[in-house]
């Protein structure tokens, strides 16, 4: 059960522990679903400005990724920083679970003959997983590194705003922590995978790799970018009603928190 510090009824204390349990695996699967579909497809959203066409490339595995960091959020604002940190460590531990079955698949017979840079042939029946275990490495390692980097990050972030800001301005910890570990993140990411599995990221005839990089980068912060500006009213709205749903007392709670900081330092 959860422990405010407060005498509740067994009812919130029930609703405490299963908007918990979603908002974690809400978490805990986004992340397992970019992991191994992640780098599998590049999608094209370029588009045309002034006559000018603008680059705009991502991977897939993008698309909910600033769902993580919402719920991260939502976890750091009701739950604490200590719940928040926990969660983030399960998530290691899911990706290092999701490597584990990935190399358990292909190391388990028949062992296909691998021809085409470390693939089986085309028409090998096996050649589509072992594609995805190929793709799904790299995406994983550098997700794990990423991922460890840029939600620390958010929740150092958003509670150093949150305590800075006596608990108020909740867009600005909500804004400042994701933009700045999602640019961590979309450095890191593109660019470990790039060391660990080039073949998922696709040059464009005649241009540099720096530059297609260098695109990729920016199209995945942009997306997450405006996303995070996007989910500060569902952040905004969600807190508001989840908190009298709990019955959780935020104001009380920072200070609280504030204190147990200053017990820690002393």
């Amino acid at each position: 059960m959860f422990d405010y510090g407060d005498k509740v009824d067994k009812v919130t204390n029930k609703r405490r522990e299963i908007v918990f349990i979603i908002l974690a695996g809400f978490f805990l699967g986004t992340l397992a679903i970019l992991n191994i579909l992640g780098i599998s497809r590049q999608i094209d959203l370029s588009f045309t400005l002034f006559g000018k066409t603008i680059p705009f490339i991502v991977f897939v595995g993008v698309l909910p990724y600033p769902i993580t960091f919402l719920c991260t959020d939502f976890i750091s604002e009701l739950y604490g920083k200590k719940r928040a940190t926990s969660v983030v460590w399960v998530g290691l531990l899911l990706n290092i679970w999701v490597l584990f079955i990935m190399w358990l698949g292909g190391a388990l017979p028949p062992h296909p003959e691998l021809v085409d840079g470390g693939l089986p042939a085309i028409d090998d029946p096996n050649r589509t997983f072992f594609q995805i275990r190929q793709w799904t490495f790299g995406a994983t390692i550098a997700s794990m590194i990423a991922y460890l980097t840029a939600q620390f990050i958010d929740v150092h972030i958003f509670h150093a705003i949150r305590k800075a800001t006596h608990g108020k301005l909740l867009w600005l910890r909500n804004n400042g922590s994701t933009l700045t570990s999602q640019m961590v993140d979309s450095i890191a990411v593109i660019t470990i995978t790039y060391i660990y599995a080039k073949s998922a990221i696709m040059i464009q005839p005649g241009e540099t790799v720096a530059h297609g990089m260098i695109i990729l980068i920016l199209s995945n912060y942009v997306y997450k970018m405006v996303s995070a500006l996007i989910d500060t009213i569902p952040f905004y709205i969600g807190t508001k009603h989840l908190s009298r749903y709990l019955k959780i007392d935020l104001r009380k709670e920072f200070v609280k928190e504030g204190k147990s900081d200053e017990k820690i330092k002393d």
